[in-house]
């Protein structure tokens, strides 16, 4: 089967030897201590580390294993029953699955292809905005600085709670960086969450997040009650990959390795689609939004996919209930290697240009 289901690094991206030298460095120097408990928060040196970065102080890090648990988290703490949560149309299914077992009422904000519109967040209360401003999953796309810098003053003006989900924002293989929400912003109304996921390795499972001061004692508070303790090793590693000055080359290889594979996609695309089909072309992340106005809805054609050896994510999955992107769909091009992509883009164009026909 060749996936562009997941969004999961390829093999080729892991330092698997130098983070088991890290992880062996990271026992030598302070073993007693990450193989114990400790505070709920994470591993103190670390949450110094990215305190630093972010220019906030340490105990307003929480360290989580894997930005989704702190999604989790801030859910619970936030979120009851018929509590109102803004997310972009389309947005990551795992959130709109999580606010739907909370009871959470999910009001969906549109996008274009500059991202979410911020003139289209609707009044009232919610209990926060969730939103993936850069190389946004589904669709790849990015939130513009003008309208990054109009989300940070509707936030201050409403009292909005913006969570910025930002786990590709340093994937990037082309054009010039844009500043955070969080960056952008004056005062306590934006949360930001990260992981080393797709910088580093996912299996580590070290994410983490900034928060307004009483928040993030709400959320180390949460964690302490659900795993008494983080797993110390972990974070200790990849401080130690950082410490060592090693993260930056990794991460120009690995988005050498991966803008070959973002490349492949899109020249695929092009060359196996027919016209009327239109598809994003993302500056880095891991995924294209396609979409496809005629032919059978994207359900229909994963089934046919499937028997054909390709597999993708409907459109559907990535609004709530389903209702929305029955002709779309999210290609992950991460894990699977340029010739595949090449393989898989002419399986669906060959399923797409068949099944066109009929449709009319």
């Amino acid at each position: 089967m060749i996936s562009f289901a997941r969004g999961v690094p390829a093999p080729e991206c892991l330092a698997v030897e130098e983070l088991a030298d890290c992880a062996r460095a990271a026992l030598e120097r302070d073993g007693r201590t990450i193989l114990s408990y400790g505070p709920g928060g994470g591993y103190a040196p670390l949450r110094e580390w990215l305190a630093e970065r972010h220019g906030v102080e340490p105990s307003r890090v929480v360290i989580t294993s894997g930005s989704l648990q702190g999604f989790v988290f801030l859910a619970e703490q936030l979120v009851r029953p018929g509590t109102r949560v803004l997310v972009e149309a389309p947005t990551y299914d795992r959130p709109l699955k999580i606010l739907t077992r909370l009871g959470a009422e999910i009001v969906t904000v549109a996008m274009d292809e500059d991202g979410l519109i911020p003139d289209e967040l609707p009044d009232g209360d919610f209990a926060f905005l969730y939103t993936i401003p850069t190389f946004q999953n589904p669709s790849g796309r990015t939130l513009s600085l003008e309208r990054r810098l109009r989300i940070a003053e509707l936030a201050r003006e409403r009292q909005l709670l913006v969570l910025e989900d930002d786990p590709y924002g340093l994937v990037r293989y082309d054009g010039e960086p844009l500043p955070s929400v969080f960056d952008l912003a004056d005062g306590d109304q934006i949360a930001y969450c990260s992981s080393f996921s797709k910088t580093v390795a996912p299996g580590l499972r070290v994410g983490w997040f900034v928060l307004p001061p009483r928040l993030a004692t709400e959320i180390e508070a949460l964690a302490v009650s659900t795993y008494i303790s983080p797993p110390y090793a972990t974070q200790a590693t990849v401080l130690e990959f950082l410490r060592r000055d090693s993260f930056e080359p990794n991460l120009e290889r690995v988005n050498g390795l991966l803008r070959e594979r973002r490349d492949a996609m899109l020249e695929a695309l092009a060359r196996e689609l027919p016209e009327d089909a239109s598809w994003t072309r993302p500056e880095g992340g891991y995924f294209v939004w396609l979409e496809l106005p005629s032919g059978p809805p994207t359900s229909d054609l994963l089934s046919e996919a499937e028997e054909a050896g390709v597999t993708f994510v409907k459109g559907s999955d990535f609004f709530p209930g389903g209702r929305g992107g029955e002709r779309a769909l999210r290609l992950a091009f991460s894990f699977v290697s340029p010739d595949e992509i090449a393989e898989g883009v002419s399986v669906l164009g060959s399923l797409v240009r068949a099944a066109a026909p009929a449709a009319l």
